[in-house]
């Protein structure tokens, strides 16, 4: 299969500078409610969000699923006899399987104040649609969709199908939802940016970054300029800033979590942050 993007997709996200501080939701808004969860991104809208920051993994049926790990994480879901990765491999299990576990009553200890509510692993599309119609529904403003690919070299055709057709089902369900000029594409994983632009797909994409080598070693990785440039944001500075500036290219550090760094990510000149807080982003950012 090989899917062909329309250089049309990304003419607004060409020409978009948003009118406010990007303020993006970290899996909907994980402080708050479960993660990659339906209730939790239409919660986040609801706040204000400008984006909806999300994860997806591929599974045994080829589905796009949201999940931050491509396996079930025994700290959120159950019921799961143990830890072991491989047991839960969402890439070896079909979406009807997936279903039969709850990853959201049993709550995430790192964040004790997120509602337990039940929450099973939902597709890609049903995100889309429910987020959609609920906007419509509510005259709410839509929202841009930040999609991480969850790969590794390592986890070739173990935990997920290779780069390039690991792409082209994420593309095509997106293409689907009608949904190119407000999806951007991140991921740690090059090859999954750089398979997406062999696609010929335009659409636009963040570079997400967890090393000290600096900017400029980072964007050497890329044979080309990302939209984007998302790096942890203890790596962030002055200089990080003004080199991606100069260079056309937005910074979105991740995850900004504490009220006084969320200040000094936006004095920096950040374009906006990724947040399990969005609630507090907007209370002090806008």
């Amino acid at each position: 299969m090989k899917v062909k993007c329309v250089i049309v997709c990304c003419l607004l996200f060409s020409k978009l500078s948003w009118a406010q501080f990007d303020i993006q939701g970290h899996r909907g808004a994980r402080g708050l409610y479960p993660e990659n969860s339906i209730h939790g991104f239409i919660e986040a809208l609801k706040l204000g969000v400008n984006t909806l920051e999300l994860d997806v993994v591929i599974t045994k049926d080829s589905q796009v699923v949201l999940s931050h790990e491509p396996w079930l994480n025994a700290a959120i879901c159950a019921p799961l006899e143990s830890e072991n990765k491989m047991q839960y491999n969402i890439f070896k299990m079909t979406y009807t399987e997936l279903q039969q576990y709850d990853c959201g009553s049993k709550g995430n200890p790192k964040f004790p104040t997120q509602q337990k509510i039940v929450s099973h692993k939902p597709l890609l599309k049903d995100v889309f649609e429910a987020v959609e119609n609920y906007a419509h529904q509510n005259k709410l403003p839509l929202p841009y969709y930040n999609i991480e690919t969850k790969s590794t070299p390592n986890g070739d055709n173990v935990f997920h199908p290779e780069p390039e057709i690991f792409m082209e089902l994420v593309y095509t369900v997106i293409k689907e939802s009608n949904l190119l000029d407000r999806t951007i594409i991140q991921s740690f994983d090059t090859r999954t940016l750089i398979a997406l632009k062999q696609m010929n797909c335009f659409l636009p994409q963040a570079l997400l970054v967890f090393n000290g080598k600096g900017t400029k070693h980072n964007l050497k990785r890329l044979a080309y300029l990302p939209a984007i440039y998302s790096p942890n944001y203890l790596l962030v500075n002055k200089r990080s800033v003004k080199f991606c500036h100069q260079r056309g290219i937005k910074i979105i550090p991740w995850t900004v979590n504490d009220t006084k760094k969320m200040q000094k990510m936006k004095a920096l000149g950040c374009d906006g942050l990724i947040t399990d807080y969005p609630d507090i982003a907007i209370q002090i950012l806008r």
